[in-house]
């Protein structure tokens, strides 16, 4: 095994205990947090049925396409939950619709299953971009932090998880299917081994924060 892969796979151990953390704290969590949980859970169960295709040489490009839909569908539902009375549901629930649409569209008729769906995931990392710094501002705002409705510390950090992950993974997702076509796998690693680091710092920002909301 070479570098490129053993950091791949150092990768998944954040992974594995996120989740398992908050699967021990569910029934403890807040209802945010709870529909944040889901995404954590749909993560780990993609990550790794993911991780045993690339084991065996499969391709697991069908699970991104999955990954990529319903991932932004438990995110916005999330950002909802969150963001609620200062965006309306009706907004997020449109773009979310829409978006939903182009992935179908996008995975049958441009860029296949089989194949990296850049255009989705760039996409996705724009949404996720946007929503995340709309939380940022909502966080801070004085009335917010008056009311103690919201775990205003926990939802920091699972939301600078994200904004850092999705920000900077913006250029990878988007030239992915360049880096895919014109260079060697080998070297596709280096790409992913970067992919990888944010990863790892996004679930540790989510361990964080479900760590900071046990204990309160």
């Amino acid at each position: 095994m070479n570098f490129p892969e053993t950091i791949i796979i150092l990768s998944h151990v954040p992974i594995l205990l996120t989740v398992g953390y908050a699967a021990m704290l569910y029934k403890r969590l807040d209802a945010d947090l709870k529909v944040f949980s889901w995404f954590l859970f749909l993560s780990g169960l993609i990550q790794f049925v993911s991780l045993y295709f690339w084991f065996h040489r499969w391709n697991n490009m069908p699970l991104l396409h999955l990954y990529t839909a319903l991932g932004l569908l438990s995110l916005a539902w999330f950002y909802q939950k969150v963001l609620n009375g200062f965006i309306s549901v009706w907004i997020i629930g449109s773009v979310t619709a829409l978006f939903i649409l182009f992935t179908v569209v996008n995975s049958l008729f441009i860029q296949p299953i089989m194949t990296f769906n850049s255009n989705a995931l760039t996409i996705e990392s724009v949404l996720i971009t946007i929503l995340s710094l709309f939380t940022f501002t909502f966080l801070l705002n004085d009335s917010v932090r008056q009311s103690g409705g919201h775990d205003i510390t926990s939802l920091s950090w699972i939301n600078s998880g994200l904004f850092i992950y999705y920000s900077s993974g913006l250029l990878i997702f988007y030239f992915g299917a360049t880096f895919t076509r014109t260079f060697s796998s080998h070297l596709n690693q280096y790409t992913w081994i970067l992919h990888s680091f944010f990863s790892m710092v996004m679930y540790t920002c989510f361990f964080i924060g479900l760590w900071k909301r046990s204990e309160t």
